[in-house]
């Protein structure tokens, strides 16, 4: 991706400064639209997830969770894209769209539980205040799936196409470049070419698949993957969260309008590493990640912003607000309960089974070795 490529749609460059690409000049209208509490609503979801990010991984070094996937440098695709769905919609995420998963009205600390491992899925995904998102899929790709299927019943239910926008339902899903070598991103992809339906496939490419740079994945730009398919497929700056809104504002209201499935390529960067787990530093040189820092979604719409006359207030709000958000998961997430080991051996099976007994039986009498008066 270069500043010159004519299809990316890019609203504002690496310096904040208001210069559409020429393939931008279709979505003008979607961001002229936009009023000033929206944009600055856009750059206080950045800020804020950043810091809770943050606050997540000290919190995983700190032995208070098993894993964290930082989402650092891919705010912006998020964001813009997760304020582009209507209430209605449904989200599918993987497992590190925690900007998504917050702005639809998930408590963060839902996602802190299954990553502390006291929790199977998190949170309830049929729960209103939840707002249509399902639950995280860490194996990578499998939510294609899903989210084609549930798009294929709204089909079959008449739930789009209706002409009515406010009524009317699309599917959103998340995954990676590193996902989209899997079977089942394009399994998805034929059946939501072959039965049109109303969903929008959203790839965020973040140019590493935990070791595997994308050009070792690809030999072409991902997003021509989606367009081999038949449906319409776009590349957007996924730096630029004006961009990432109104491609993905666009998208959805087509597919949710009964014009068939649509694809999104938002190349970003992944600034920190694939998890906590992860080493960055063995596969990748400071000279790259010294590069994107360059292009960094946050410092770009602070410009933007600050360009449009935001005053200082507001920016010393939003940095408010975000040191009581990470502030507030530290102290929830520390008042969090342990995992308690026998859980898994629940919802194995959809009833009592005999083996689960037998097992969770062993491992009592074996924790409980460890207590009697020869081991004491």
């Amino acid at each position: 991706m270069t500043a010159a490529d004519p299809a990316l749609v890019r609203i504002l460059d690496a310096d904040g400064a208001f210069t559409p690409s020429p393939a931008a000049d279709e979505y003008l209208p979607l961001i002229e639209a936009l009023t000033d509490a929206e944009l600055e609503q856009f750059y206080r979801d950045m800020v804020v997830i950043r810091a809770v990010d943050t606050q997540a991984i000290n919190l995983q070094r700190q032995g208070q969770l098993a894993l964290w996937p930082p989402s650092r440098g891919q705010e912006a695709a998020q964001v813009g894209s997760a304020h582009a769905a209507r209430p209605q919609d449904t989200i599918f995420p993987s497992y590190r769209e925690h900007v998504v998963t917050r702005i639809r009205g998930v408590d963060t600390i839902d996602v802190i539980k299954l990553m502390r491992g006291i929790s199977h899925g998190g949170w309830d995904p049929t729960d209103p205040k939840n707002g249509n998102t399902r639950l995280y899929t860490l194996v990578l790709g499998s939510q294609t799936l899903h989210a084609t299927g549930y798009a294929m019943g709204l089909a079959f239910d008449g739930k789009h196409a209706s002409g009515d926008a406010d009524v009317d339902q699309a599917v959103m899903v998340y995954y990676g470049d590193g996902a989209s070598s899997q079977g089942d991103v394009h399994e998805a992809m034929v059946f939501a070419a072959s039965y049109q339906v109303p969903e929008v496939f959203f790839l965020q490419n973040n140019q590493w698949a935990i070791s595997v740079p994308v050009e070792t994945q690809s030999r072409v730009p991902l997003v021509l993957r989606g367009r081999g398919y038949g449906m319409p497929s776009i590349q957007v700056d996924g730096n630029d969260v004006l961009a990432s809104y109104a491609v993905t504002r666009r998208a959805l209201d087509e597919a949710r309008a009964g014009q068939g499935p649509r694809a999104i390529e938002a190349v970003t960067y992944r600034m920190g590493a694939h998890t906590t787990t992860d080493d960055p530093t063995k596969y990748r040189g400071t000279d790259e990640e010294s590069q994107w820092a360059q292009k960094d979604p946050i410092a770009r719409m602070r410009t933007f912003l600050e360009g449009r006359g935001a005053a200082a207030s507001f920016f010393a709000d939003v940095e408010s607000e975000a040191a009581e958000a990470a502030d507030d998961l530290r102290v929830r997430t520390n008042a969090l309960p342990g995992p308690d080991p026998s859980n898994m051996f629940d919802n194995v099976y959809s009833e009592a089974h005999p083996l689960m007994e037998e097992q969770r039986a062993w491992r009592a009498q074996y924790e409980a070795s460890f207590t009697t008066e020869e081991h004491a």
